[in-house]
């Protein structure tokens, strides 16, 4: 990558241009555009999206053969309405049975056959003490103390702090805050376990459920992967059994945690009377950036300590206990294009020292793969009228090259709840705009990246516990959980509620801070 015609990405999304004049020269321009997604939609991944909810034996069967059965038989027969009551009067008693066992016998590869619903009994959000909250001033303070930075840096961190939606009570690990910062092994591994085991004692106590009878468990945190690994730790720490089938996945940025998601469905399907636990975290004690290369800097701004654990069930019996079912997943990847694949790029700055690059294609890349995920979910949760609306449009655009408005579905009308990636302010501000979204519906993701930064795959479920906190999350309401993630990945995971949350639960994160918000977010 060229540094001269780099564009320092900031972890809250911002796009800048870096233009570097000569030596003593520097101009930085910010654009808050994210790209216009919905004017462009590629037919193929309608096409993926319909996949997903029938295949085409499914099809084949439902609009052809049933249809033609029984067109069939009502002509060999000569059967009419008025008849139908002749055929359980005139059937013997072996006529009767068969066809008893052949309807149970049908029923039986039907129960066989079906999907496996997968159940979220119930999750947990790591709530660090007070001790480890930081404010803004005293975040700028922090940096100027630790000596890493020049002065242009902290002028610029300062900015990008003060207009991040960030508030004062955000969390950092103790190896970060020591003076002198404490960057090592052992520190990274302590906010580990702070993280991971917090939030996992409080999974527990919610549920009831005893970590032995764990059988699936899946870690993921994208820069920090010791030996042993982070599964390896809570499988040591609680001591799960030893069948346990434990996976541990790194590198695989924000949206990770919806992946985890996906593979726990997935084992589950394949396991039958199972529970399964999901961990969500990042680590940023090791990854604190301690160079002065703008690109570099941006992740120290936004991300904050944090975490979130997730008990899934395929036990029928879970059904009643349990808060939501998962009704979809649809995953993005984009990493066969090296724009995508090089946008969020962890190197080594000039003077070796190691961080995360973020490229000024990000935007354009997210925008794209945001645009391929949703047009891959929507006919999965979309209302037939929009679909139909949106399909008409498609069609005009692209068969008959008419120019016409495109029709932008209104995924208001599919969710009631919308849990979009706290990765920054201004990605939220461009998402907000083009989906059309209220104040409202935004109001888990700001109030989330207000009062505990960028999680980064966890932030979902602290939006999710807003939406509790608040008690808005009523039986039958439909979720829609978005993230992003280096690679380049954009993730999306639906949930239908499957009771009505009342406010001021136990173990939620927001208990003692929910009544001072929403809060006005300085622009």
């Amino acid at each position: 990558m060229d540094r001269n015609s780099t564009v320092d990405m900031d972890t809250e999304r911002l796009t800048a241009e870096l233009d570097i004049k000569d030596s003593s020269s520097v101009v930085i321009k910010i654009r808050r555009k994210l790209p216009d997604f919905l004017q462009s939609v590629k037919l193929k991944y309608v096409k993926l999206g319909y996949n997903y909810s029938c295949n085409t034996a499914t099809l084949i069967t439902l609009v052809i053969l049933f249809p033609l059965f029984i067109a069939t038989l009502i002509q060999l027969t000569k059967l009419h309405l008025h008849n139908i009551t002749l055929i359980f009067t005139t059937l013997d008693t072996a006529t009767g049975l068969t066809g008893l066992v052949l309807l149970l016998f049908l029923s039986g590869v039907y129960y066989a056959k079906r999907p496996t619903a997968v159940y979220l009994i119930d999750f947990a959000c790591y709530k660090p003490e007070d001790d480890f909250k930081m404010a803004n001033e005293a975040f700028t303070k922090m940096s100027e103390d630790s000596g890493f930075f020049n002065q242009d840096t902290l002028n610029f961190q300062e900015r990008i702090a003060a207009r991040s939606g960030l508030g004062d009570e955000t969390y950092f690990p103790k190896g970060i805050t020591a003076r002198p910062p404490q960057l090592t092994m052992k520190e990274a591994r302590s906010e580990a376990e702070l993280v991971m085991f917090g939030a996992l004692d409080s999974l527990f106590k919610k549920t009831g459920v005893r970590p032995e009878e764990i059988s699936i468990l899946i870690v993921n945190c994208s820069l920090f992967n010791p030996t042993p690994s982070l599964s390896s730790m809570i499988v040591n720490h609680y001591k799960l059994r030893p069948d346990i089938m434990s996976f541990n996945l790194g590198g695989m940025g924000c949206s990770a945690g919806i992946i985890s998601i996906d593979l726990a469905q997935q084992l589950l399907k394949a396991n039958p009377n199972s529970y399964a636990v999901v961990l969500s975290m990042e680590n940023i004690t090791l990854n604190w950036y301690s160079g002065n290369e703008r690109s570099m800097l941006l992740c120290n701004c936004i991300f904050r300590m944090g975490g979130a654990a997730m008990l899934l069930s395929n036990k029928t019996r879970d059904r009643k206990r349990s808060k939501y079912e998962l009704a979809h997943t649809v995953r993005t990847h984009k990493g066969a294009d090296d724009k995508c694949y090089n946008c969020v790029y962890q190197r080594e700055d000039d003077k070796g020292i190691v961080g995360v690059s973020l490229a000024r294609e990000l935007m354009a890349v997210a925008g794209d793969a945001l645009k391929t995920n949703i047009t891959t979910l929507g006919p999965l949760v979309l209302p037939f009228s929009e679909q139909l609306m949106f399909f008409l449009s498609l069609v005009k655009r692209k068969v008959f090259k008419m120019k016409v408005k495109p029709y932008i579905p209104d995924f208001k009308l599919a969710f009631e709840h919308f849990c979009i990636h706290a990765g920054g302010r201004a990605v939220l501000d461009e998402i907000q705009k083009n989906l059309n979204l209220t104040e409202r519906h935004m109001e888990p993701s700001r109030m989330t990246l207000h009062r505990f930064g960028n999680t980064s795959s966890s932030s979902l479920w602290y939006e999710l516990s807003y939406a509790e906190a608040k008690g808005r999350v009523l039986k039958g309401d439909r979720i829609w959980q978005i993230a992003f993630g280096s690679g380049f990945k954009c993730n999306s995971a639906v949930w239908r509620a499957l009771k009505s949350v009342p406010a001021g639960c136990d173990g939620n994160p927001w208990a003692d801070s929910i009544h001072k918000y929403p809060v006005k977010i300085p622009v």
